[in-house]
């Protein structure tokens, strides 16, 4: 068999392109099959690392804080959270049979699970658990918690007329609105207490640096040279990282620290499993799911495919396959589950460039970071101001990308109500995290984020409110 033939994805889907693509005017320089030069294609793949690294790497270093981990541990579980993302991006990208959604994304530690998995640990050490042991708990959810992605993806194509364009679309705008706090505090200095311990938060000095490189990144996307265009976060991220050498705000001091090399141990610590402990990731589990659709519409629709349709469905039904896979991989491995990164979605978006290609070198870069501690500390040596400066204006292109798909599905009456609660409750949650303080703690497990409240809201209101007469009709005549 050909080779170009067997990595086709339309082929391996097996099935006809019949309905035409509803997709946004995406300027791209590399379209999803086509295959960049060598060299332009590990440029890209650079970008996409230096957007994920941060949030692959941070969930690990908060579990392992509030664990009271070890710094041996600590490195341990951040260089396996790198290594499985770059074996889960592959599989992603490719698609191994039905597993994968074959389009350029991204797999990293999700977020979603981190009040679940921290409310875990600490129920575990409050029994007289050490460290490890809660490790080995947290590990055996979330091992059997993957079934749930896994058995809920066989299923995505009976809920088409629930998960609509417009709920789809909703869902990625609360992920690119949700993120730009995130951006915005990297910016600012990183995170809001131990900054302001130091007076560092908010600082001239910080605010000159992000700015600095977001006013790089944003002049040169705009150029009409191709290679400027696709280099403009790393250039940016470049400048920035030299500019802080010379104020010399650069830490080295624990790559001394660090092996040079390091190999996986297949659950080093165990695995164990309570019934109780597991009931919470049910439903995360769920949410995440919908947060992979909206993700993967949103990397359709920047990659110039389909959001609607047959094809499309099928996608998105090997990426939330792709994600129970890749999470139960995680586990294996001692991470935490893994699900697609919205941050990708910039980096296409800023560079023009949505060739699935370019994902089996982001993922052999991230292998090559998870073996290689040393070269992974480098990454994280970058400072946050230099980082909110590049992501921030990716973080909003994907609230763009999730308003252009919302768009082109057309605007009537009822989806506006949809998107309007869907994006206030959403958003509210975040605005107002003060409203769970009193409340059980499943509460602000479930609800404390954007995307969980929102994409629920969104999914909910699909399904109960009626509509018209004139979208039953259209549906009657164009089925998916």
């Amino acid at each position: 068999m050909d080779a170009d033939k067997e990595l086709n994805p339309e082929e391996q889907l097996g099935e006809d392109i019949a309905e035409p693509p509803v997709v946004t005017k995406s300027g791209l320089i590399y379209g999803l099959n086509d295959k960049p030069p060598v060299v332009e294609a590990i440029f890209v793949a650079f970008q996409h690392v230096l957007a994920a690294f941060v949030g692959i790497i941070t969930p690990p270093i908060i579990i392992c804080s509030s664990l009271g981990l070890d710094a041996a541990n600590t490195s341990y579980l951040i260089s396996m959270s790198l290594f499985a993302s770059g074996i889960c991006t592959y599989i992603q990208c490719k698609r191994i049979g039905p597993i994968g959604s074959g389009l350029l994304s991204l797999q990293g530690t999700s977020f979603a699970f981190l009040g679940p998995i921290l409310g875990v640990g600490t129920v575990a050490l409050q029994k007289g658990s050490s460290p490890e042991q809660a490790l080995a708990l947290i590990f055996g959810v979330c091992l059997f918690g993957s079934f749930v992605a896994i058995i809920l993806s066989q299923f995505l194509h009976l809920f088409d007329k629930i998960i609509t364009p417009v709920v789809s679309g909703t869902v990625v705008m609360i992920i690119g609105l949700g993120l730009i706090k995130t951006g915005m505090i990297s910016l600012a200095g990183g995170a809001v207490a131990l900054a302001q311990k130091d007076g560092s938060f908010g600082s001239l000095q910080n605010l000159a640096l992000g700015g600095t490189v977001l006013l790089i990144v944003l002049f040169l996307t705009l150029s009409s040279n191709r290679f400027l265009r696709m280099g403009a976060i790393a250039i940016g991220l470049v400048v920035g990282f030299i500019i802080s050498l010379f104020l010399g705000i650069i830490d080295f001091s624990s790559l001394s620290q660090l092996p040079f090399f390091r190999l996986p141990v297949p659950f080093r610590y165990g695995i164990s499993f309570d019934f109780g402990a597991f009931l919470p990731f049910i439903l995360i589990y769920v949410l995440t799911a919908i947060e992979t659709v909206g993700d993967l519409t949103a990397t359709s629709s920047i990659s110039g495919e389909p959001v609607k349709g047959g094809v499309y469905i099928r996608r998105i039904k090997g990426g939330v396959l792709g994600d129970g896979v890749n999470s139960l991989i995680a586990a294996v491995l001692n991470t935490f589950p893994n699900t697609t990164f919205s941050q990708n979605n910039g980096v296409i978006q800023m560079t023009g460039v949505g060739s699935r290609y370019v994902g089996f070198f982001v993922a052999g870069i991230f292998v090559i970071l998870g073996l290689l501690p040393v070269i992974g500390g480098v990454f994280q040596a970058i400072p946050q101001p230099v980082l909110g400066g590049a992501t921030l204006v990716m973080f909003g292109s994907i609230a763009v990308a999730g308003l252009n798909i919302v768009v082109s599905a057309g605007l009537d009456r009822r989806s506006m109500i949809i998107v309007a609660v869907s994006l206030g409750l959403g958003l509210g949650v975040v605005f107002a995290p003060e409203i769970f303080v009193d409340k059980p703690a499943i509460f602000s497990n479930l609800f404390g984020s954007a995307i969980s409240t929102g994409g629920l809201t969104a999914i909910l209101l699909s399904w109960l409110l009626p509509r018209s007469k004139e979208e039953v009709l259209v549906s009657q005549e164009n089925p998916a």
